[in-house]
């Protein structure tokens, strides 16, 4: 807020770790949260979020995820113009009651610098979005179908640590503002997924002041140069809240010293954090006890599912470890759970909200019940 003239509001990314717990703990902070899906949208409510503080995302909304969002969400972000279809067409077999915002969300074309494609979400050929011309078309239906646009969003992918791109898409968008007339009171979002450093090779830590003061300035510089009002700014932060919060433990199973190096197996891995079977991400860890030990060997660390790509760290420096030893993997709050499956017939692990010196389990450890009794019999 000290960086921008005009409202600014956080709406946390529940798609980074989201819980009943998290939601009270936004709510308590008077954040706002994007949710993707019925799902996240019964989480929010679950922990005291009200309509207002609920923005309703996703690329492909279900008719039931779209039915939740106009029920309780103050907002809609939709994707194309089918959606847009399916909101109107929910309306007249439900008339009656508050209609959400809708704001729509725009393809710049640009993404930012990330680690892996995978996780680009802005460039030409991306699945996310409108482009403008579709857009435009989006904005025309939505007028004829009485359908109330008020906000522009769009992201640009996630972990980036350079804002330079986010010129050329707030301008984009500023520009398309200016066509399509969206009022006084409009409401611009340029996403969310600034980076935290999950490796020592990342240090130092990005500097968040830096990336909203970039945002902050050129909404500012491009609605003078074209005559518009300032919108109200919303930025969806998920990782670089969540990540550095979260603290995976891991114990050593078996250790497999070879010459070409050492295996160090965990009891977890793709199952409950698929980021580096996924596109590459790098970790660091620490033994829990005695962590200030000297590293002595590079090793790899893996999990216990039958996968080659079951590994979560290669090539770390780390001091001698052993069977039952502990293992803490920092920087592990954000898409990690939250991608977490059943594979090989895994267990998600339990949550420990800890704050102030008190414990808390928050997510409990699943069972075999779990997944016995959500099964049907042949017979």
């Amino acid at each position: 807020q000290k960086h921008y003239p005009a409202d600014a509001h956080v709406t946390y990314a529940g798609k980074a770790f989201f819980c009943k717990a998290v939601a009270e703990w936004i709510h308590r902070q008077g954040l706002w949260a994007d949710c993707t899906g019925e799902g996240e949208i019964r989480m929010a409510l679950m922990g005291g979020l009200r309509r207002e503080s609920i923005v309703a995302h996703g690329v492909n909304k279900s008719s039931d995820d779209l039915l939740a969002a106009l029920q309780h969400a103050g907002t809609v972000v939709a994707d194309n113009l089918t959606e847009l279809r399916k909101i109107s067409a929910l309306r007249q077999a439900n008339p009656g009651g508050t209609l959400p915002d809708i704001w729509l969300r725009l393809l710049p074309g640009v993404a930012v610098a990330t680690h892996h494609v995978h996780t680009q979400t802005g460039q030409h050929g991306s699945k996310f979005g409108m482009t403008p011309e579709e857009l435009v078309e989006a904005v025309r239906f939505c007028r004829q179908q009485d359908l109330p646009v008020s906000g522009l969003h769009f992201h640009q992918g996630s972990n980036f640590r350079d804002p330079a791109p986010l010129v050329s898409a707030i301008r984009l968008a500023v520009e398309l503002t200016s066509e399509i007339a969206l009022g006084n009171q409009w409401h611009l979002c340029p996403g969310g997924g600034w980076s935290v450093a999950y490796h020592e090779s990342e240090l130092p830590q990005p500097d968040m002041d830096a990336y909203v003061r970039v945002i902050s300035q050129t909404i500012t510089r491009s609605c003078k140069d074209s005559g518009l009002p300032l919108p109200y700014l919303h930025i969806e932060p998920g990782r670089s809240l969540i990540a550095r919060a979260g603290v995976a433990l891991y114990r050593v199973g078996t250790v497999k010293r070879r010459p070409e190096g050492t295996w160090i197996l965990v009891d977890g891995g793709m199952a409950d954090n698929p980021r580096h079977a996924l596109y590459g991400s790098r970790y660091s860890c620490l033994p829990v006890t005695h962590p200030e030990r000297e590293p002595n060997e590079p090793v790899s660390i893996a999990g216990p599912f039958c996968e080659s790509g079951d590994v979560l760290i290669e090539g770390l420096p780390l001091p001698r470890l052993d069977e039952a030893d502990l293992l803490a993997i920092p920087a592990s709050g954000a898409y990690q759970l939250s991608m977490s499956s059943n594979y090989n017939g895994a267990r998600r692990p339990a949550v420990v909200w800890i704050a102030r010196g008190r414990a808390r389990l928050v997510i409990r450890r699943e069972t075999f019940a779990d997944l016995s009794d959500r099964d049907l019999s042949l017979s």
